[in-house]
């Protein structure tokens, strides 16, 4: 794989998806339906899809695609494939809460190697390098050049006073009761794959998730976490959450800093 192309590939569709979202986003209205599984799908979401799977496909040609817009690529199979969710947190673009992302990762042997998340509400965006390394780009950000970057990386935790972050979305008890078993010095919550990215900087030191997510909702977070000192494991037998799994459903799973010290599950 060349990391360089897929670097520069992954940032300009990012960016471009970002743009037409933020058209739908803005405008005065737009329409919501339901997939299959009762979950939201807007027109930024199909947009969003069609212009980045285009752009890997023709970028990417030999690689494997899964997508979450495109039913027929969950029913692929392999260890090494690139994985988007072209609009993360559509119930948070749906209430124009702005904590939506556009994800693109690559899976390498099971495990994600390199991604990007860009959230083009809130102008930030976290991405590794060709190296693995994990990086935030400071906005305005250019298609053709890439701007300011700083290498991030996740917190030394005090377990006497962790830094807690959990979904809006689908926070619940299971979850509550988890997060009240360490000395939580602060609890913030956040929408979509940007919790990953707010342990990656050391904003939080641990994002516990006992809900039902995909693969697709988790890669790029999981590299950019990864590529910046991080790890993700089960929460049933706290080892690496794997992917490339049958249907692509993730089991529940903890996102954290390496000096937390885990309690059991």
């Amino acid at each position: 794989m060349d990391y360089e192309k897929l670097v520069n590939v992954m940032r300009r569709l990012s960016l471009q998806a970002g743009a037409k979202i933020m058209e739908i986003y803005e405008a005065d209205d737009f329409d919501v339906n339901l997939k299959s599984d009762n979950s939201p799908v807007t027109a930024a979401d199909e947009a969003a899809d069609a212009l980045i799977s285009a752009g890997l496909r023709d970028a990417f040609p030999d690689i494997m695609l899964v997508t979450e817009e495109q039913s027929a690529t969950h029913d692929t199979t392999g260890d090494t494939f690139l994985i988007v969710d072209p609009l993360d947190g559509t119930k948070e673009f749906i209430h124009r809460r702005g904590e939506f992302t556009v994800n693109i990762a690559l899976v390498e042997n099971g495990v994600p190697t390199r991604g990007i998340v860009y959230a083009p509400a809130k102008g930030r965006m976290f991405y590794t390098d060709a190296s693995g390394q994990s990086l935030e780009e400071s906005g305005p950000f250019d298609l053709n050049s890439m701007g300011s970057v700083v290498p991030i990386s996740v917190s030394n935790a005090d377990n006497s006073a962790l830094m807690v972050v959990a979904s809006k979305s689908h926070r619940d008890q299971a979850t509550d009761d988890y997060i009240s078993s360490y000395s939580v010095a602060d609890m913030k919550s956040a929408g979509s794959s940007l919790k990953f990215c707010l342990v990656a900087t050391g904003e939080a030191d641990l994002y516990p998730r006992l809900g039902r997510t995909m693969e697709w909702d988790t890669a790029a977070g999981h590299a950019v976490l990864s590529g910046a000192g991080g790890a993700v494991v089960r929460f049933d037998d706290l080892e690496p959450l794997a992917y490339g799994k049958t249907g692509y459903a993730n089991p529940f799973f903890i996102a954290y800093a390496p000096s937390v010290t885990l309690k059991a599950t």
